[in-house]
């Protein structure tokens, strides 16, 4: 099997059938999401702390 075959999927649906411990896709997206959101909730929570520390 190429390379190509194995990185390129033209929907999500089709990167489905290679997923870890039977995974759906929709999880995978949802729980994706929710991770970046919290993370840059996180990066903004911690650039506000550092901006109102700031001396001066």
């Amino acid at each position: 099997m190429p390379l190509s075959s194995l990185l390129a999927y033209a929907t999500a649906g089709d990167a489905a059938n290679g997923l870890l411990n039977g995974w759906d896709i929709d999880t995978l997206q949802r729980w994706t999401l929710i991770y970046l959101g919290i993370s840059s909730l996180a990066f903004v929570v911690v650039w506000l702390v550092g901006y109102l520390r700031r001396p001066g």
